[in-house]
């Protein structure tokens, strides 16, 4: 996995002007765009639309002194629309304007990034891989935009836009594990390389029965085997530290890669939200596995 993030990362250096395909990161990374842009968040600590911003102005600042670009010249290599625009976001990046460039002493680099798989020791992580037949998500969904840190104000709306009656009529679908409310995540914007853009989100049952209501969305999920990870804490933040050990740490070290289907999820009591018990489910194959 860190072997494709790096060729991953190569390939967006090469396109770093123009346009970076998203199929073609697929292919390198064997996983899909928002997988990756996941993990690539995880490991780095940043968006890709941050450190592609950055590696830009990085180079912008090269450009400016040592091959004496002009200002507006380097605003349109690092494709912004107007000069204004990249001068406010370059002095928001480096803290001096793109015209004093020359004048300082002191400037800010930021290197190409490359990945390196880093033993932390003694962390457990808790975890079952499970082989499940074919069943169904039932429930409400709701166009969201993508947020991989914190609460999704969009997702709480959608969750407190559930009636009574529709929490009855669903809860008598869900007739296999885990038998109460999940979230489910599928359907990323295409075209989207920042977390600017959106993706489907559903609240509702796992089920094998079949769905009658056409109030509710129903998505099919085929059979498939799933790495499933529990943790307990402080919500939402241990739930999304356990994400963020299995793209850093578990899948990277594992003898699996990501299939593309919905990531499902669950919590069980929100009484005391520091110490609320969390289910990740992610969809897996071996890797080389067809």
């Amino acid at each position: 996995m860190l072997k494709s993030m790096n060729e991953a990362m190569d390939y967006i250096e090469l396109h770093l002007y123009d346009e970076v395909e998203e199929s073609e990161l697929e292919r390198i990374t064997g996983t899909s765009v928002y997988h990756f842009r996941r993990m690539f968040s995880f490991l780095s600590g940043m968006t890709l639309g941050e450190y592609i911003r950055s590696r830009k102005l990085s180079n912008a600042t090269f450009d400016l002194l040592n091959e004496g670009m002009s200002v507006t010249d380097a605003a349109f290599k690092c494709g912004y629309e107007s000069v204004d625009g990249f001068s406010r976001a370059f002095r928001e990046w480096s803290g001096i304007k793109p015209s004093e460039v020359k004048k300082k002493n002191n400037l800010k680099a930021f290197p190409k990034l490359s990945f390196q798989l880093v033993l932390q020791g003694g962390i457990n992580m808790d975890y079952r891989i499970e082989k499940k037949e074919a069943f169904k998500i039932v429930g409400v969904q709701k166009r969201v935009p993508i947020q991989f840190n914190g609460e999704n104000q969009e997702i709480i709306k959608l969750a407190k836009s559930i009636t009574p009656e529709q929490r009855k009529a669903l809860h008598s679908y869900g007739d296999m594990e885990p038998y109460q409310v999940v979230n489910a995540s599928y359907n990323l914007d295409d075209g989207c390389m920042d977390e600017k853009g959106s993706l489907d989100h559903m609240i509702g049952f796992l089920t094998k029965k079949e769905v009658t209501a056409n109030e509710f969305t129903v998505v099919d999920v085929p059979a498939l085997t799933w790495a499933i990870f529990s943790s307990k804490g402080a919500f939402p933040t241990v739930m999304q530290e356990t994400w963020a050990k299995f793209a850093s740490e578990w899948l990277p070290s594992s003898d699996y890669e990501l299939v593309n289907a919905p990531n499902i999820s669950f919590t069980g009591d929100m009484t005391d939200l520091n110490n609320v018990y969390s289910e990740i489910w992610f969809a897996v194959k071996r890797k080389g596995e067809k």
